[in-house]
C-alpha cells in the first residue's frame, strides 16, 4: 500500500501546488470568478494530499498497549477528513464566490491569461490523473471501477483519483464559462462556471464521504475472503459446523478474523489445538492480509422448528 499510494499522492501534491499559484495569479490579474474557484480548488487539494501523506505515515506506526491492533485505521480517518474539507472549503467557497459574482458582476481582464493557465493546469492535472488511474487500475484487478471503489479497502488511491477527476471537470467548466463570457460579453457565465465547480466538488465530497464512512466504522473483508476462510474451517476433520466467520479491516493491509466452530465431542483438547494451529497457518498463507485469527470452539445452536 505504502509505496504506490505515496507515489500517487506526491505526484498530485506537486502538480496542485504549482497549479494553485498560477490559478490565483490569473484570477487576480483577470478578475475571473471561475479561475478564483479553481485556485481555491487546487489549494484545498494540496492541503488534502498533505493530510493523506500524514495519514499514511500515522497508519504505519506499530501496535502498542493502547492500540493492540495497530494504527491502520488512521488512513480511513484522514480520508474522511479530506472529504469534509472538499465539501466545506472547496465546494462552499466556490458556490459563494459564484453567487457573489452573479450578484455583483465585474468585467474580465485579458482572458488569454486564463486560457494559458487552464492549458498548463490540464497538462499537470492530466499527468497526475493518469498516474492515479494507472495505479488504481493495477490495484483493482478484475473488478470494475465502480465495484473497486465500493469494495476497495485502501481509500488513499481512489481519493486522489476522485480529486483529480473533479479537477479535470472543474477546468473544463472554467474554460467554458470564461469562453462564453468573452464571446457574449456577459460575465454571468463566469460566475455560473464557479457555481458548477462548487457543485462538482460537493458531489465528489459526498461520494468520498459515503465510501470512506464504512471503512471508518468497520467493514468486513470482501465476501470471497470470508467464504474462503469458511471453507478452510469446515474442511478440518474435527469440525462439525462453522457457526460464524467474522472479519474486520483494521486497515488496508490488516484483516482481523474470528471464527466460531463446533468440534466433534470425541476430539481431544490437543487435537483441537492442532486443528486451530493448522487452520491459522492455512488462512494466513492464502490471505496475507489476515494478521490475527481467533477461533472459539462453540457448540452449534439448534434452532427450534416451532419457534
Amino acid at each position: 500500500m505504502g509505496s504506490s499510494s505515496r507515489k500517487v499522492i506526491l505526484a498530485a501534491l506537486a502538480g496542485n501546488s504549482l497549479i494553485a499559484v498560477t490559478k490565483f495569479a490569473a484570477a487576480f490579474t483577470t478578475g475571473s470568478s471561475a479561475m478564483l474557484s479553481e485556485g481555491i480548488h487546487s489549494l484545498v487539494d494540496t492541503g488534502n494530499q498533505v493530510l493523506l501523506l500524514y495519514g499514511l505515515k500515522r497508519a504505519q506506526r506499530p501496535a502498542d498497549e493502547r492500540f493492540p491492533f495497530g494504527h491502520g485505521k488512521e488512513i480511513y480517518f484522514w480520508s474522511f477528513v479530506v472529504a469534509i474539507l472538499i465539501f466545506a472549503l472547496g465546494a462552499g467557497i466556490s458556490l459563494y464566490e459564484g453567487y457573489r459574482h452573479l450578484m455583483h458582476p465585474r468585467p474580465l481582464g485579458n482572458p488569454l491569461v486564463n486560457y494559458v493557465v487552464i492549458a498548463l493546469a490540464l497538462v499537470f492535472e492530466g499527468l497526475a490523473w493518469s498516474l492515479a488511474l494507472r495505479e488504481f487500475t493495477r490495484a483493482k484487478g478484475k473488478w470494475g471501477y465502480i465495484e473497486a471503489v465500493r469494495r476497495g479497502k485502501n481509500p488513499s488511491l481512489f481519493v486522489v483519483l476522485f480529486e483529480d477527476s473533479a479537477a479535470m471537470l472543474g477546468l473544463a467548466a472554467a474554460f467554458i464559462g470564461i469562453l462564453l463570457s468573452q464571446i457574449t460579453g456577459n460575465t454571468f457565465y463566469d460566475g455560473a462556471a464557479s457555481i458548477v465547480i462548487g457543485l462538482i466538488l460537493g458531489g465528489t465530497a459526498i461520494w468520498l464521504a459515503y465510501e470512506t464512512k464504512g471503512l471508518l466504522i468497520g467493514e468486513s473483508a470482501n465476501p470471497e475472503i470470508v467464504e474462503s476462510i469458511r471453507r478452510k474451517a469446515f474442511s478440518l476433520p474435527a469440525v462439525l459446523k462453522v457457526n460464524e466467520v467474522l472479519t474486520l479491516h483494521m486497515g488496508p493491509e490488516f484483516i482481523l478474523v474470528t471464527i466460531s466452530m463446533d468440534f466433534a465431542d470425541h476430539v481431544a483438547a490437543g487435537e483441537v489445538e492442532a486443528a486451530i494451529a493448522l487452520l491459522d497457518s492455512a488462512i494466513r498463507r492464502e490471505h496475507p492480509l489476515v494478521k490475527r485469527v481467533f477461533v472459539e470452539p462453540e457448540k452449534a445452536v439448534l434452532q427450534n422448528p416451532e419457534a
